[in-house]
């Protein structure tokens, strides 16, 4: 083991319930998993992070005091993974933390296009003595890009075949795709929701985070009118690349959907948030221009049975990302940890089939503890 090619990536995402560490050592060629962990969001941080997401609560009081205490979780998060791992802060290049987002108004939007994630890489580098890799998304945002998705670089490293094409979805809070060609070219954007209605569903309805194995839906009817009119949304009907977040997929646009359904049982109106996860999906699959051999899933939804098995009726070949070496739990912190080796090497992190941006480019700025 090396310790010039061991890096950390740190990953808070959509579904805002824990910051996912792993220590990963990367070649140019390959990877192996040294160690993980996961840290829990306190109940507090996380209100005032979905409050920061919510343009009618946002203040700059509450923005730098998140900014500061994600940090401080950040730092903690890698302190708890250096210890499990048995490494020192010397052991590793530099860790890639994606932050967290709080806005992500892509060009796609129709807005300024920006993005916004926060957790002070400043802390995090000084707590840690580690070099820190941090806002990869604006690059390619002032490249004409939509700074999203930004995985499918990692994926094309860690998952292309030369005979096979295969799709990577990852299924966090919002869904997003990777088509890894046979050929080696890749193409990847956003899905739409993936995750994100059915845990505010169940959040309203059960009290908890989210729909464990997805039994709740499970226990639901379709409503196929509601479910025809949320595919109707503008967001679906847009060509790649496109990205989107709880800008777009949140409580209001839920509860504006749901106007003309207020007799519908709650667990109706769950299993048809689990058909447009899963049919947005697979519609998005059948519709790329080369047909798919296999489907790996990553991401929260991995682990949701009746979204895998609508998924599996739906798609051939589907599986977990299990099968190709990674738990579905960890692809996404890997792939900052290789962007962020990326930075470290000069090396490009983008890619402009996805992004759209107009060149590739080395992303992230570095935070050095020194």
């Amino acid at each position: 083991m090396t310790t010039d090619n061991i890096f950390i990536g740190l990953m808070s995402g959509t579904s805002v319930d824990a910051v996912d560490a792993v220590a990963v050592e990367i070649t140019n060629h390959e990877y192996k998993i040294i160690s993980t962990h996961s840290e829990q969001i306190p109940a507090d941080l996380r209100a005032q992070i979905l409050g920061l997401c919510d343009p009618q609560k946002e203040s700059i009081q509450l923005l730098a005091e998140t900014d500061h205490h994600l940090g401080k979780l950040y730092a903690k998060a890698t302190h708890q993974l250096l210890e499990k791992a048995k490494l020192k802060a010397a052991d590793i290049r530099a860790v890639g933390c994606h932050g967290q987002t709080i806005r992500h108004s892509p060009p796609s939007a129709g807005q300024i296009p920006f993005s916004l994630q926060i957790g002070d890489a400043n802390i995090v580098a000084t707590d840690t003595n580690i070099a820190v890799v941090a806002d990869f998304r604006r690059k390619d945002i002032a490249l004409g890009g939509q700074g999203a998705p930004l995985a499918p670089g990692f994926h094309q490293f860690a998952f292309a075949n030369p005979e096979i094409n295969r799709a990577i979805v990852n299924i966090g809070g919002i869904s997003n795709i990777s088509l890894l060609e046979a050929s080696g070219s890749c193409l990847g954007f956003d899905t739409g929701p993936g995750n994100v209605l059915m845990d505010l569903w169940s959040q309203t309805h059960l009290g908890t985070h989210y729909d464990h194995n997805g039994s709740w839906a499970a226990q639901g009817t379709l409503i196929p009118l509601l479910l025809e009119q949320m595919k109707a949304d503008s967001f679906f009907a847009l060509p790649a690349p496109k990205s989107t977040g709880r800008e777009l997929f949140n409580i209001n646009w839920l509860n504006a959907q749901l106007a003309d359904f207020s007799e519908a049982a709650p667990q109706d109106i769950q299993a048809t948030l689990l058909s447009l996860t899963a049919e947005t999906i697979s519609e998005s699959i059948l519709a790329l221009p080369q047909s798919i051999d296999e489907v790996f899933i990553c991401g929260g939804g991995a682990f949701n049975g009746c979204l895998m098995d609508s998924l599996t009726a739906k798609l051939t070949q589907v599986a977990t990302t299990d099968a190709l070496g990674i738990s579905p739990s960890w692809v996404e912190c890997c792939a900052f940890a290789w962007l962020a080796k990326q930075r470290m090497a000069s090396m490009a992190g983008n890619l402009t089939s996805v992004t759209g941006a107009t060149r590739h480019a080395v992303l992230g700025a570095v935070y050095l503890p020194d």
